[in-house]
């Protein structure tokens, strides 16, 4: 993968990860509107995918500390989902 950042720079690698994001934000809004393209939504992911991985190099963020930290946000957002059912259930007695 440092073989894809070297030479364009981290600059240009940041810009084109916003740019692969916004192409994947483009077709999921065409999806809003009744044209879904499934192949079209998974080659974005896979753009944006790399140039994640690129990001993570450029910023050296091991895959160790980017598990324990998605975890954390996993869980986080399951016990919010768990208060809000309890929340909503109370409600309805």
């Amino acid at each position: 993968m440092k073989l894809l950042i070297d030479p364009y720079g981290h600059e240009s690698q940041k810009m084109m990860l916003l740019e692969e994001m916004a192409e994947l934000q483009k077709e999921i809004c065409k999806e809003f509107r009744g044209e879904l393209n499934k192949e079209a939504i998974t080659e974005e992911v896979a753009d944006v995918l790399i140039m994640l991985e690129q990001v993570q190099m450029m910023y050296d963020i091991s895959d160790i500390r980017l598990r324990e930290i998605t975890s954390e946000k996993l869980v986080r957002q399951l016990r919010r989902i768990v208060d809000e059912k309890v929340e909503l259930s109370d409600t309805s007695v």
